[in-house]
């Protein structure tokens, strides 16, 4: 008699192996692992994250200076105080528009570091540049100047009295020097840019021909404060 397979045949109800919970694990922690190193490394070449001490590019104050608050004009004849800017990363620039080269080199590099900047990052930086001559850079000049840098960079001038009063407060030197029948009368100055923290104190103190690139690092540091 032919012999009969006995082997129950599968059941229409067995059901598929259950996934390990330790595997699981396993898992959700690779892909955890995985998103914080790409969020690491994202943050890290923007440079808005820092492996070890961070250096700034410029000459740092620590502890941070107390400025003292000052007022001058910008467009429209509004007058407009340091304070006003409290809470946001300040750059001040003395300079002038008739400056045939540092101003607007450094205005340039100014605008670098801005465009650089996230834009959550612009919307907490300000740059300032006050005038030294006040005979020449009113308000309305200061603003078609830096219209061509960035829009968002403020002017200000004022009475020398004025000017002169904030120049001291960051010992910034100028003075009025003869030039040609074409350039009019020059005036030479501290070609520094000098910044300020959130809490309107002085931190880093940049000299002439910082890149741009450089101030922008130094700004993301700031802000993120």
């Amino acid at each position: 008699m032919p012999s009969q397979d006995t082997t129950p045949p599968p059941s229409s109800n067995s059901t598929s192996r259950s996934v390990s919970p330790n595997l699981i694990i396993v898992i959700i922690a690779g892909l955890t692992a995985g998103l914080l190193l790409s969020w690491i490394i994202i943050r890290f070449l923007s440079g808005s994250l820092q492996i070890g001490s961070y250096e700034f590019h410029g000459t740092l104050f620590d502890p941070p200076a107390v400025v003292e608050d000052f007022e001058l004009s910008s467009v429209d004849d509004s007058m407009t105080r340091l304070s006003d800017f409290r809470g946001k990363v300040v750059l001040i620039y003395f300079g002038y528009t008739f400056c045939p080269d540092i101003c607007p080199a450094t205005m340039n590099e100014l605008k670098t570091a801005v465009e650089s900047l996230s834009r959550k990052d612009q919307e907490q930086v300000q740059v300032l540049m006050i005038s030294v001559d006040p005979q020449r850079d009113s308000p309305e000049t200061l603003a078609a100047f830096l219209e061509h840098f960035h829009p968002s960079f403020i002017g200000l001038s004022g009475p020398e009295e004025q000017i002169g009063s904030a120049a001291d407060i960051f010992g910034v030197y100028y003075a009025k020097q003869p030039g040609t029948v074409n350039t009019g009368y020059l005036v030479d100055h501290t070609a520094s840019v000098f910044t300020l923290d959130k809490a309107g104190d002085l931190r880093v103190i940049y000299s002439f021909d910082t890149p741009g690139e450089d101030i922008a690092a130094d700004i993301r540091r700031l802000v993120d404060e």
